[in-house]
């Protein structure tokens, strides 16, 4: 359990709360619905001074003196402040997701022979790759350029062709945007395209793709 402050400032007046960082976060990101992030019942206009906020200064900026109703607005609009250790976990609980990617999704360009993670996370050090708090698709093109300095490495691919009926195509487009090469809108609505999916992730892609279609989509993979 790690302690830290959250705070806002609300018409020239800061207001703050002592919460567990893992709750508290896992709140503003919508995973809990519960305010049970608070570690001291009070909030406070300067927490490190122990000073408390004032019922009309609450009232007057939050339209209510309730704690845990104010708590929830301090905690979802407002800033929580990170610690060291925490941050340090994330970038390395984030580096350990991009070695997973890597270790199953990509091969030595020269040889077509896999990476070993070892190998992989030593070359992210080597070329100082900063990796961001985004889904790892979209900064992967980033780090292989930049790793690629260091080993000859590459994504192997899975090349698939998928014809999407027109009822269908608003909810894919999310799915496949991310992996298409070509696409092609035929007469009726229906979408036909050619998408590159990273060979690990072949399987949920087609979950997900069937979960939204029922079924419907026609895949065919397209060998090189």
């Amino acid at each position: 359990m790690t302690q830290t402050t959250a705070r806002i400032k609300k018409a020239g007046k800061n207001f703050e709360i002592i919460v567990d960082l893992e709750k508290a976060i896992k709140y503003k990101k919508g995973e809990s619905k519960a305010v049970d992030f608070l570690e001291l019942d009070k909030v406070f206009s300067d927490s490190k001074k122990g000073f408390a906020a004032s019922e009309s200064d609450m009232k007057s900026s939050f339209g209510t003196e309730d704690i845990y109703e104010i708590a929830g607005k301090i905690a979802k609009e407002g800033e929580i402040l990170l610690t060291q250790e925490f941050r340090d976990e994330e970038k390395e609980k984030r580096e350990k997701q991009v070695v997973d990617f890597l270790s199953r999704n990509s091969i030595d360009s020269r040889t077509g022979n896999p990476h070993t993670p070892e190998r992989i996370k030593s070359a992210l050090e080597q070329a100082h790759v900063d990796i961001k708090n985004i889904p790892i698709d979209r900064q992967i093109n980033e780090i292989i350029q930049k790793i690629n300095t260091i080993i000859p490495i590459k994504i192997s691919v899975k090349k698939i062709q998928i014809t999407i009926p027109a009822i269908h195509t608003g909810k894919v487009y999310g799915i496949i945007n991310p992996y298409k090469e070509k696409e092609n809108w035929l007469p009726d609505g229906s979408l036909e395209c050619i998408v590159n999916v990273p060979a690990g992730m072949v399987m949920d892609f087609y979950d997900k793709l069937n979960s939204v279609t029922h079924g419907s989509a026609l895949t065919q993979e397209i060998k090189e």
